[in-house]
């Protein structure tokens, strides 16, 4: 059963993400976006049709802006069919800091469902751009404000019907919630001339919806109000509450918040809809309270962040005021607000294929998300990894010849056991040129059996061990008369001063059979600690930009967590096969260093037996 696991686990790991029909060769690339509106995700049980949605694209979901033009000209959205063009258009597009916010008119959404997507296409430099603004939104949208221009310019209004603002005095902010937004100091208005198309008559009734930032309680501030000579509808804030407000034939309607108070210091979506006989408060897309009112004739100036009197100004910050002479249902307003916010839990950003082959690995997609710190880290692994082979090679083919050499020398060595210093006349080094030679060739015990050619036994560390009791053992004979009335004999101190000899040497060459497996610990120690170093780096570089864009949802975290893991999945396939390797070799050098001492006292024994 583990192993069947295993196995499906591979099978995933490197299937293929699932292909379509390809919409136009001349596009080289296509992300899957997926629209969830099941309980889980935005819980929007309605079927809204003709909604723009926010499409957020950062490094967390969409790391390829190399791969499009540095204007976004390329981009095309396709429906579900990947047939159909959507209209859409760019309200930023920023290469530079990975980051983009595109409104795409979707035609309908499947309440309940989580299968409803629609295909990006990018990565064609002969593209020219297809952005529409005006097409992106029904007839019935009256004025849009992305307030996404420059510091200090009149803000636009992206419909095609150009109600723009005039002489406005509100600061723009750059770096809002979706690109650019507004502030209001608490003196500060815009203010959008009378328009047919800002008219609200009882027939069609009005939608007015902004999202909006407060530091501080507010005192009756206006968000946006529609203001005529009689009548007026406003969408507001006093003190930590929303408000909306009709002017009715019998005064003004209130409409205060009924769900719960605003969250300072956090955005939140207002929506004020008139029709059908009911005037309703929406907060962040939930129903905050409604009553019995018909819509009412109001034509006039809408003015935005206070009133035409130049009181109930707002002090706090704005983005995406949009005003509609249409009954937007609830199921469009709440569609509206968790597809724009922070949390935008209706879309889910799924992966990349590639035309060439159709499509791509999960793997594969998993490495094109690792961000230039990720591949760094990699990088650093991968040599350590290669040095790392390199030794535990050269030291399994070194160590193999250590001991194919000493069994040799053993089995020649027992040949001669009547006499144990016949070996050594017979092989040892003639001069002292040669013994040089030997000693400098056993400095290097790697070298030495790679490329050591001092004979059979050059490899051997049992011989160098024999060679220089033998050479200690001479040093104290030397002197001693030979003939068969006088036997050289050695004292027990000159036999311990031969042991000791011996075991200097055996020490030596156990360090020698140890040298560069320090690599290897450092690889064993060092290669999961350098990974979780890239997996932090790019963890740290996915969330800020998740908080830079604002688009927070599991599709766009999945990508960009998966891609800094791969610095750890790097670091452990450094450390592994090391381990494996280091305690394999270690095992073969504490072998080869028993050998070396039980041969220390078998000659040191050989040799007490004959020269006592």
């Amino acid at each position: 059963m583990r192993r069947l696991r295993l196995a499906l686990a591979l099978v995933l790991l490197f299937a293929p993400v699932a292909s379509f029909a390809w919409w136009n060769e001349d596009w080289n690339f296509r992300k899957e976006i997926t629209f969830d509106l099941s309980p889980t995700g935005a819980d929007i049980a309605g079927t809204p049709t003709d909604i723009p949605i926010l499409i957020r694209l950062h490094v967390g979901n969409f790391t390829y802006f190399g791969d499009t033009k540095p204007d976004g000209a390329d981009l095309r959205f396709l429906a579900a069919d990947d047939k159909t063009p959507l209209k859409f258009h760019i309200e930023r597009y920023d290469p530079q800091n990975q980051m983009a916010f595109v409104w795409v008119l979707v035609p309908r959404l499947a309440g309940g469902s989580n299968t409803e997507k629609i295909f990006l296409y990018y990565g064609n430099q002969e593209a020219t751009s297809a952005s529409d603004p005006a097409g992106t939104y029904d007839k019935n949208q009256g004025a849009v404000y992305h307030f996404s221009e420059a510091p200090g310019s009149q803000p636009l209004d992206s419909t095609g019907y150009k109600n723009n603002a005039t002489a406005p005095t509100v600061e723009l902010n750059p770096t809002s919630l979706i690109g650019g937004g507004a502030r209001f100091n608490g003196s500060q208005a815009m203010q959008i001339p009378a328009s047919p198309t800002l008219h609200i008559t009882v027939a069609s009734g009005a939608t007015l919806s902004a999202w909006v930032r407060i530091e501080n309680p507010q005192v009756n501030a206006y968000v946006a109000a529609l203001e005529g000579a009689a009548h007026e509808m406003v969408l507001g804030i006093n003190g930590t509450q929303a408000f909306a407000r009709i002017s009715g034939p019998n005064g003004p309607v209130d409409l205060p918040q009924v769900s719960g108070q605003l969250t300072t210091g956090a955005w939140h979506h207002l929506a004020a809809r008139i029709g059908d006989g009911r005037f309703t408060l929406f907060v962040d897309g939930a129903d905050a309270g409604s009553v019995d009112v018909e819509a009412q004739e109001v034509s006039g100036t809408l003015t935005v962040g206070g009133s035409a009197a130049n009181t109930n100004y707002l002090t706090g910050e704005m983005d995406e005021l949009q005003f509609a002479t249409a009954v937007r249902s609830a199921d469009w307003i709440k569609a509206a607000a968790r597809s724009q916010g922070m949390q935008a839990p209706l879309v889910a950003y799924g992966g990349d294929a590639q035309k060439d082959s159709g499509n791509v690995s999960y793997f594969a997609i998993t490495l094109r998300n690792v961000t230039v710190d990720g591949w760094v880290v990699i990088a650093v692994l991968a040599v350590m990894f290669v040095g790392s082979v390199v030794v535990m090679a050269a030291k399994a083919f070194s160590l193999g010849r250590v001991r194919r050499a000493n069994g040799r020398f053993l089995r020649e060595f027992h040949q001669q056991r009547d006499d144990p210093t016949a070996l050594d006349r017979k092989i040892a080094p003639k001069d002292e040129a040669e013994e040089s030679a030997f000693e400098a060739a056993g400095e290097s015990q790697l070298s030495t059996a790679l490329f050591g050619d001092s004979g059979q036994f050059a490899a051997s560390t049992l011989y160098r061990l024999y060679h220089h009791g033998v050479r200690e053992m001479n040093k104290r004979l030397e002197g001693q008369a030979a003939g068969a009335e006088h036997v050289r004999s050695l004292s027990p101190q000159s036999i311990e001063a031969m042991r000791a000899t011996m075991d200097a040497s055996l020490t030596r060459m156990t360090q020698r059979l140890s040298s560069q497996m320090v690599l290897l610990t450092i690889c064993i120690s060092g290669g999961p600690f350098l990974g979780l170093l890239g997996t932090v780096i790019g963890v740290m570089i996915t969330f800020a930009a998740i908080a830079a864009s604002g688009d927070v949802n599991i599709n766009a975290i999945a990508p960009g967590t998966a891609a800094a893991l791969a610095a750890t999945v790097a670091g452990l396939a450094v450390a592994i096969p090391c381990l494996f390797g280091y305690n394999y070799l270690n095992t073969q050098i504490k072998v080869i260093s028993a050998d070396m001492r039980v041969f220390v006292d078998e000659f040191v024994t050989q040799i007490a037996e004959h020269y006592s």
